[in-house]
């Protein structure tokens, strides 16, 4: 065994001091923590601008993010449940009701959210079981050419012969969709649910439809090229619209407006459970719900959030906007999501 020349008490006493005294002066070199996000691959530069950026900062971490649809990432996050690797994930509603059927997300302690009081109440617990919080909403509300026709003051007005060859609505399969289906059986008394009555009223006037649309690009480009007069829209795109330089207006209908919602949950096993907690408190902040919507990025949930008018305008805010908004309930979309489509299908095809 290797043993070591001796040396005098003094020379060893000052050797040993010597060695503290350096491992006391040596910075640490801890790695740092890495948070990694699932989230929607839009705005994704402006979300790292105002989010990502500063709470980086502020907790010292790293953030990775992993973009992709709803369906896409709840299927990765199931694939690897038995060891995850995102920690916090952004879906819809629905679809983060259908990761907590699957087990894929953890119960949420609110209490550990400071600013879970400043948001809005349909925005706490909106899926049940505590899964989850909101933290963004939008309305789709009807935007009409106001030099081609009149403002539509109820969802029924979409039934009017006026407008039959100059309307657009969107295809069920989109997130619109199943909105519009829902304002549809509202406003022509269904009973909700499976939205039956609506389903019927709509497939009544395929004729009459320009066509069914699948994404805002074509929204914009059949207003600019004056085929369609009247469509639902999502407040989100709403900006994006007024582009065209057309002379369109947006209409809150009788029977209101039928809304969306984006919410945060932690997946279950995360390693990183703490900075999530952390990220998604920094996220629902007052701060950062203004700078979102101050870029047209995210309508808030923090009912703290003062906009300017010409903000205002492009975001689902407002006691007028915020009293309108009816909620398609989650669970209603995943029991009857597959059915609808498939009326949709064989009624258009007819």
């Amino acid at each position: 065994m290797f043993k070591p020349a001796r040396c005098s008490r003094p020379l060893a006493a000052l050797a040993m001091t010597g060695i503290g005294l350096s491992l006391l002066a040596a910075p640490a070199h801890a790695e740092k923590r890495t948070l990694v996000l699932s989230a929607y691959p839009i705005s994704q530069p402006l979300f790292n601008k105002l989010v990502y950026a500063p709470f980086k900062e502020k907790c010292g971490c790293e953030i990775v993010v992993e973009t992709g649809n709803n369906a896409d990432r709840i299927a990765k996050l199931d694939a690897r449940r038995n060891n995850p690797v995102v920690d916090l994930v952004l879906l819809s509603d629905f679809g983060m009701l259908e990761a907590a059927r699957k087990g894929l997300v953890q119960p949420l302690d609110y209490a550990r959210l400071k600013n879970y009081s400043q948001i809005y109440p349909f925005a706490r617990n909106p899926i049940g079981g505590n899964y989850a919080v909101g933290y963004t909403i939008y309305s789709v509300g009807l935007v009409y050419r106001s030099d081609k026709t009149r403002a539509p003051q109820s969802w029924k007005d979409l039934w009017s012969p006026e407008l039959k060859g100059r309307l657009a609505l969107p295809d069920v399969s989109t997130t619109q969709g199943p909105l519009a289906l829902q304002m549809a059986d509202l406003a022509w008394g269904g009973k909700g649910g499976d939205y039956a009555a609506g389903m019927q009223k709509i497939l009544s006037i395929k004729n009459n439809v320009v066509t069914f649309t699948k994404n805002s690009a074509q929204l914009s480009s059949l207003f600019a090229q004056d085929e369609i007069w009247v469509a639902p829209v999502a407040r989100f795109t709403w900006s994006q619209l007024m582009k065209t330089g057309m002379p369109l207006k947006w209409a809150i209908p009788a029977e209101g407006q039928a809304a969306g919602m984006n919410v945060m949950g932690i997946v279950a096993k995360s390693k990183n459970a703490d900075l999530a907690y952390q990220l998604m408190d920094f996220w629902l902040s007052k701060e950062v719900q203004t700078a979102l919507a101050m870029e047209l990025v995210d309508s808030p949930v923090n009912t703290q959030v003062v906009l300017p008018k010409d903000k205002a305008e492009f975001n689902t805010y407002g006691g007028e906007h915020i009293a309108s908004l009816k909620f398609v309930k989650p669970e209603d979309l995943l029991k009857y999501r597959s059915g609808w489509l498939e009326q949709w299908n064989k009624g258009i095809s007819k």
